[in-house]
């Protein structure tokens, strides 16, 4: 049985198929060919349209268009994933994250701040906040692929195309162009520096 918090705030259409115990809040939107599991919760002000959701999971106020999201996956709350993507169980996609055209492995946690375009992320990576996959040149778009076990740090540009392998490491701030090996520490950035007593110029 289906339980809606608030029908008349709701948009749902003819095609839409609902499992049991799911719980609609206010402001929802739902058309085209969509599937919404058993026990999944949808909260306030979600945009779906041609996808299928599995069960157990919860949305907020989040756009989902044309994409699969697999079991006890949590989105939101201001994530788009769109163009055919592909969230496997037990993610985590969190606020203001964009994933387009891309499949994101078992366990894998998205948790703010990020774009994953034409990507293939693996098993239980970490993608921190800030990091972006930079998949056009300003003529044509190219592919990434990401291992399992990766973590890649705040604010990384990795740099299509490019191929990064399991259990590699990088750090916060890094622009990866070249592919990584397993098990790899990478690191590229600026070495700080600091200028004793030197801020008051700039006051």
């Amino acid at each position: 049985m289906t339980k809606f918090l608030n029908r008349e705030n709701c948009y749902i259409g003819e095609g839409v198929i609902f499992g049991d115990n799911v719980i609609i809040y206010e402001n929802n939107h739902i058309e085209g060919n969509c599937h919404i599991g058993d026990d999944t919760v949808l909260l306030p002000g979600n945009f779906i349209v041609d996808s299928s959701i599995g069960a157990n999971c919860k949305l907020s106020s989040s756009i989902i268009e044309n994409s699969t999201i697999k079991d006890n996956v949590s989105v939101g709350p201001f994530a788009h994933i769109r163009m055919e993507a592909s969230i496997e169980d037990n993610c985590r996609i969190g606020n203001f994250v964009e994933i387009k055209k891309s499949d994101i492995g078992k366990g894998s946690k998205i948790s703010h701040l990020a774009y994953v375009g034409d990507a293939k992320v693996g098993e239980n990576c970490n993608i921190g906040c800030g990091a972006i996959f930079v998949n056009y040149n300003g003529k044509s778009k190219s592919k990434t692929e990401v291992g399992n076990h990766v973590f890649i740090g705040s604010n990384c540009n990795i740099i299509a195309p490019v191929k990064i392998e399991d259990e590699s490491y990088i750090c916060a701030g890094t622009t990866v162009t070249e592919d990584i090996e397993s098990e790899d520490f990478v690191i590229g950035r600026v070495r700080q520096e600091r200028k004793p007593k030197r801020a008051k110029k700039y006051w």
